[in-house]
């Protein structure tokens, strides 16, 4: 089989070492740059990943994907994962322990008109790399941050109280893995990463991150949870994210490539 990576980076360190066992078992790897490359006449490849989420590489995504491709994950999942207002919504009907979040337009004009009385968390409504992720504990702060980004549209949750460690938890499939990271939002900002073993994680939260996955319909992705007072809280969902230094992952995603393979009995968990 064939096996296509629709990234600008296929040296991304998941994506190479996946890359190598699959070359080693006798299955070549192509990488296609979303930012150059257009879909091919045909589908030239059995499996397709997507480590990428710009508007191009998802129109490239989407158009393999209509000529029969498997895509992992699909363009529709991929982007379900960009509007955070989507995202939480998915939540809820799934019955997800999800921050609560609102929707508030751009940042400086509901800034100008609320008074800010508890400490909450602002978001760029669409997530990208280098968007908006910001604790505001006061109207000063508010203020200066609507300077900064006066028309960006934005979601706001309310602050969670927790211990200022993320549990990032990443699934490739079925396989889990763990990690806890300082928080970004913790006043000493982010800070480093510890890696947790499958049993480190709290009852329940392993499963918990895999019913996220079917919401979504993801097959690689990462949940950040963060223990607000003894419950786990998702706060963010993301479409195949780095997952680096984790032992196991390279071979779960070459695992996962050729079970999705055009005639093999897996199958995503939503379209």
């Amino acid at each position: 089989m064939r096996v296509g990576l629709i990234t600008p980076e296929p040296g991304h360190p998941l994506l190479a070492a996946a890359s190598a066992l699959l070359t080693a078992a006798g299955h070549p790897v192509e990488a296609l740059d979303p930012r150059t490359g257009s879909a091919p006449p045909r589908c030239v490849a059995d499996v397709y990943l997507l480590k990428s989420r710009t508007p191009r590489a998802l129109a490239l995504a989407r158009e393999l994907e209509e000529r029969g491709a498997v895509v992992v994950n699909s363009a529709a999942a991929t982007e379900r994962c960009q509007d955070r207002t989507a995202m939480a919504e998915i939540a809820l009907r799934a019955g997800l322990p999800f921050a609560a979040t609102r929707t508030v337009g751009g940042l400086g004009r509901w800034a100008s008109g609320h008074p800010l009385t508890a400490p909450v968390v602002v978001k760029s409504r669409h997530s990208r790399r280098g968007d908006l992720v910001a604790r505001v504990d006061d109207a000063a702060q508010l203020r200066a941050l609507a300077a900064r980004w006066p028309d960006e549209p934005v979601v706001v949750q309310d602050f969670a109280p927790n211990s200022g460690w993320d549990h990032k938890v990443w699934a490739v499939g079925d396989r889990v893995f763990a990690a806890l990271r300082r928080s970004e939002l913790s006043p000493g900002g982010r800070g480093p990463t510890r890696s947790l073993g499958p049993d480190e994680l709290p009852p329940g939260w392993a499963a918990l991150v895999r019913a996220a996955g079917k919401a979504y319909g993801l097959e690689v992705y990462g949940v950040d949870l963060i223990d607000a007072g003894g419950s786990p809280l998702i706060v963010d969902v993301n479409a195949f994210p780095g997952i680096r230094d984790q032992a196991g992952a390279p071979e779960a995603l070459a695992g996962l490539v050729l079970r999705r393979a055009p005639g093999r009995d897996a199958a995503p968990a939503a379209g």
